[in-house]
């Protein structure tokens, strides 16, 4: 029996372009799983016997299961992110752009919730560190992430 603990009360954050991303990945992987019962399953499936090819397939069957249930969980418990109101937009927030300066270097990124975060495209989680100290900062601020070492983020602009 598998269990799967997942956050209860976690709302995922996703764009409109990552929910439409989620759903397209979803169907493909329902139709991968329908591909791999009917044409892959070892004749194993069908025996009593357990061999090294059945449990192979089990185990990849359970890692697809395990992934499925876990986006079908995100599509019942996401919010899209939208623009904070006109008077709030000038905090970082979920969906803003931010450019930074990092000694001396400009980066710019996106703050997005964490299924869509991916740094090297310039997606960053609000939940990453980064994300956490740029939330509800303003322009001009400085964002300090404390790891192994102290990097300052100092906010040039914020745009919606």
């Amino acid at each position: 029996m598998r269990v799967i603990f997942m956050n209860v009360n976690k709302v995922y954050y996703l764009t409109e372009q990552g929910l439409s991303k989620l759903k397209q990945e979803l169907e493909q992987l329902k139709e991968l799983r329908k591909t791999k019962l009917g044409k892959e399953a070892p004749s194993a499936f069908y025996s009593e016997e357990l061999n090294s090819e059945f449990v192979s397939f089990r185990d990849d069957m359970d890692a697809l299961d395990a992934k499925l249930e876990e986006m079908e969980y995100i599509l019942n418990n996401y919010e899209i992110i939208k623009p904070p109101a006109v008077s709030g937009r000038d905090k970082v927030n979920l969906g803003a752009k931010v450019r930074v300066e990092i000694n001396g270097e400009i980066d710019e990124f996106v703050m997005v919730g964490t299924w869509e975060a991916n740094p090297a495209l310039g997606m960053i989680s609000n939940e990453s560190p980064v994300g956490m100290a740029l939330m509800g900062k303003k322009a001009g601020e400085t964002a300090l992430v404390n790891s192994s070492v102290k990097i300052e983020y100092k906010i040039k602009k914020i745009t919606y």
